[in-house]
């Protein structure tokens, strides 16, 4: 197993053990369906919608409804193992939020291509204008929308 991989599991094994102290202090049932949901979400790379992850999950032979999918992502935002953003004006997209680090994101307006970036001058910013304005700033999010500049593919209407 490579070094990226075993990271990988062992990041899933620790958000499958807060997943479970959160079902439990919840009295919400431990289903398999909601840890596979889980184990999906964190072995994605991108930011995804709940209906792209039914899609996909069904497309892998996975035995889950639509409701469950869209259920368990309410839980794992509500434990803060994912991330719910509405970067359009319909659809909400998801990705995961354990162990990653504060980025922002860049949002195609044509084509709904989601980029992160990191910048330092960022971070600077936030504390700066914290301490001017005396406001304990929590978190932050930054979302710049535009275009692609090439090989851009127009998408449904829902950005």
């Amino acid at each position: 197993m490579s070094q990226s991989t075993e990271a990988l599991e062992n990041i899933i094994e620790e958000v499958k053990t807060i997943f479970s102290s959160h079902l439990e202090s919840h009295k919400l049932r431990k289903t398999p369906e909601r840890y596979t949901i889980l184990e999906e979400i964190y072995r994605r790379t991108d930011h995804f919608d709940a209906e792209a992850l039914y899609i996909h999950m069904k497309a892998q032979n996975y035995r889950v409804s639509r409701a469950t999918v869209y259920n368990t992502l309410e839980l794992l935002v509500s434990c803060d193992l994912v991330t719910k953003h509405q970067f359009g004006k319909n659809t909400a997209r998801y990705e995961k939020a354990y162990g990653y680090r504060q980025h922002d994101h860049i949002i195609c307006v044509n084509c709904g291509k989601v980029l992160e970036f990191c910048d330092p001058r960022i971070q600077q910013i936030k504390n700066m204008m914290g301490e001017l304005m005396e406001f304990n700033v929590t978190h932050h999010s930054l979302n710049l929308y535009g275009t692609c500049k090439s090989d851009c593919k127009p998408k449904s209407d829902e950005y």
